[in-house]
């Protein structure tokens, strides 16, 4: 029998034998049958739901999808543009899981609070608050450090990192230090309780151009 199609009829046969009834005039109804409605708009709607979600990054879900899909004038329900995703193996962006950049070192010693809540300054490097944040990316998190003057908003100092170890801190304290001088007497840094601002390493970087270090509460006081 190698090589030798065969026919529906002796297919059928066999089924039948293996205990499936199946006729050979049912499978040839089948092939003949025209295409039902929900098939035929599915067609055409299957191309137009994956091109959408092509013109949005790939991030759009079935919510979104469905919106901008009856933006463009199509008649959609929304479990319909579920089913379709589906069908076409499409889905939305996923929300990371939160992301926490103040983690605090309950054995590390505890800078005193110098601000008080009280962010008015007089003049420039008199009081710097920074801060850390991030930034989800298509390669991954992006953790940034700002350092800003009270005094004119102004961001004195910054660093981008694939990491919050302190050594992204300390970079950003050395901009600063090439944008406003080596030695600013008097002038306090303000923070959260993070691990990176509590760290030895960071009271020493801010004491070497006679800076001191000030603690508040815990989170973030930039964003």
């Amino acid at each position: 029998m190698e090589g030798k199609k065969l026919g529906a009829e002796s297919i059928c046969t066999t089924l039948t034998r293996a205990g499936l009834q199946v006729a050979p005039s049912t499978y040839y109804a089948a092939k003949t049958r025209p295409n039902s409605a929900r098939a035929t708009r599915d067609a055409v709607l299957r191309p137009a739901i994956r091109q959408l979600w092509e013109d949005n990054y790939r991030v759009y879900g079935a919510r979104k999808l469905w919106k901008a899909a009856r933006r463009g004038g199509w008649e959609v329900g929304r479990d319909q543009v579920a089913r379709l995703m589906r069908a076409e193996d499409i889905a939305g962006a996923m929300r990371t899981k939160r992301v926490r950049t103040t983690r605090r070192d309950d054995t590390a010693a505890r800078h005193p609070d110098l601000v008080k809540r009280d962010f008015t300054a007089t003049g420039p490097n008199q009081l710097w608050v920074t801060d850390l944040t991030f930034v989800p990316t298509f390669a991954g998190i992006a953790y940034v450090c700002f350092i800003v003057d009270a005094y004119s908003r102004t961001i004195v100092g910054w660093r981008v990192a694939s990491h919050m170890r302190t050594e992204m801190v300390l970079d950003a304290i050395e901009m600063a230090r090439w944008s406003r001088g080596t030695r600013l007497t008097g002038l306090r840094c303000h923070s959260d309780a993070g691990s990176q601002f509590t760290s030895l390493r960071y009271g020493e970087r801010l004491a070497e151009i006679g800076a001191v270090p000030s603690i508040g509460t815990v989170g973030g006081l930039l964003r």
